[in-house]
């Protein structure tokens, strides 16, 4: 019988049916069966039959929208009316999320019916993948380090050319690479968080309870080229509380070839890292990722990609995401006092890589360690899926499924996820209400805020340090 994967540690397959947590098998996409066209276009329309018949998952991404319009729309209303080539436009519809298969589904394994709807989806883009059928722009798209170093070294013109304000730029740009010119994009920094790691080392407070305590911040790409503010206020946030923390940034955690099935180029990532960590994790250091997406690939992707490789396995229990470790931090050794009222209402987006990890709310217990915190909750999808919401094709739907978000966070005065691209995505959602193209007809004049947060970047903001938020 094979093994799973839970929590990282390879364990012995459960029973099937039962009340037990989602498990997950390791990805077999080392096994040529796993490219196999007829088999996967039968676990196809086994899995996409007992979807039919259930619909619980109906209002999740728009996979199933369409699955379930293509199977009432077909000839007998049925499966085996429905072509199989028409099922590109379902997989194409999933942005790996998680959301099914950790909420909403009840057949997923133990359960006899052994239903992953997002890997079956990994598994068709593998095969895609390996007939190099992934568009070439989506290919260089998903290189961030690469672009990140370029774009960094001239990120006065790259944010310049990439504002949505830029009309003829943006127009170019969804040409030549279909992203859509509405589209918010990231800005890029000048100075990486790596390299400005060791010019910027706060001082560690040796009074603090956690002192003694040491740390690895996984930069991850976004961090490290697009927002390093993010990570020097984690930095001192931890250092006020006695955390001693270094910097590792070997390369991107690869959930952008994770999307594309490109999964041999994930796990030459995953060597990469897990190797570089190693000698830290051997000298007590915690390993911190910096976003959830990234702390997914660590804690639960990489040990179903390479589930007997022991540097993956090792670092997988090593590490946390950032607002989990802060909140354990402050339950096990306490946290510093001085924390201050933020003014205004927040609303806190949950991001689904955050909910994936099945660790509770982390992010809502961090910010409710702020005095007299006026905090709303929003756990729905904010509609942009990694790369997913950017493309033309999607970009109307996304700001659709996110609209939700949008309207629950009108009245905010802080924009909060543990999603960077979320969080700018819900402000757009925002902008979009307030105009002709996705309000009421009328234009507001309500100002929302000019710029989006982690709960680190707010939690950073009540201790007093400078989060830049004018």
């Amino acid at each position: 019988m094979p093994n799973d994967i839970l929590n990282g540690k390879v364990v012995p397959s459960s029973g099937e049916g039962g009340l037990g947590a989602p498990t997950r098998h390791p990805i077999e996409w080392q096994d040529p069966a796993y490219y196999d066209e007829e088999g996967l276009d039968s676990e196809l329309r086994r899995v996409f039959d007992i979807c039919h018949g259930c619909r619980r998952c109906f209002n999740l991404c728009d996979s199933f929208p369409r699955l379930f319009d293509l199977i009432d729309e077909s000839d007998t209303g049925e499966l085996d009316s429905v072509e199989s080539e028409d099922f590109k436009s379902v997989v194409d519809a999933c942005t790996f999320c998680d959301m099914c298969f950790l909420t909403k589904c009840p057949y997923v394994p133990p359960h006899e019916f052994n239903i992953d709807f997002p890997h079956l989806m990994l598994r068709y883009r593998a095969v895609e993948n390996s007939k190099n059928q992934v568009p070439v722009t989506k290919r260089q798209i998903s290189k961030t380090d690469r672009n990140g170093k370029v774009a960094s070294s001239i990120s006065g013109l790259v944010n310049w050319a990439s504002s949505a304000d830029n009309g003829v730029s943006r127009a170019v740009i969804e040409k030549t690479t279909g992203i859509d010119r509405r589209a918010s994009l990231p800005k890029f920094s000048k100075k990486t968080f790596s390299n400005g790691a060791r010019s910027n080392m706060p001082d560690v407070n040796k009074e603090a309870p956690g002192y003694g305590r040491k740390a690895i911040l996984y930069a991850t790409c976004f961090i490290n080229y697009n927002n390093p503010l993010m990570g020097e206020l984690t930095r001192k946030v931890l250092a006020h509380n006695g955390v001693t923390t270094e910097i590792i940034y070997p390369s991107c955690c690869g959930m952008p070839q994770l999307e594309q099935g490109d999964l041999k180029e994930v796990s030459n990532k995953a060597k990469r890292v897990s190797t570089e960590m190693q000698p830290w994790i051997d000298k007590g250091y915690d390993v911190i990722s910096l976003t959830p997406s990234c702390s997914l690939m660590l804690k639960f992707e990489w040990p179903l990609i390479l589930p007997d490789n022991n540097d993956v396995l090792r670092l997988a229990e090593a590490t946390s995401d950032v607002s989990e470790y802060i909140v354990e931090l402050s339950k096990n050794e306490g946290l510093v006092e001085g924390l201050n009222p933020m003014p205004g209402p927040i609303a806190l987006h949950l991001a689904c890589h955050s909910r994936a990890q099945n660790m509770g709310q982390k992010a809502t217990e961090l910010l409710s360690l702020i005095p007299d915190i006026d905090l709303n909750v929003v756990e729905r999808c904010s509609g942009h899926g990694g790369t997913w919401g950017i493309y033309k094709e999607n970009f109307d739907t996304s700001i659709k499924v996110g609209r939700p978000v949008a309207n629950k966070s009108k009245e905010a005065a802080y924009i909060v996820s543990e999603c960077p691209l979320a969080a700018d995505h819900i402000l757009q959602g925002l902008e979009l209400l307030s105009t002709k193209q996705g309000g009421s007809g009328e234009k507001s004049d309500r100002t929302f805020p000019s710029r989006s947060f982690h709960p680190v970047e707010l939690f950073a903001a009540a201790y007093g340090f400078d989060s830049k938020n004018k």
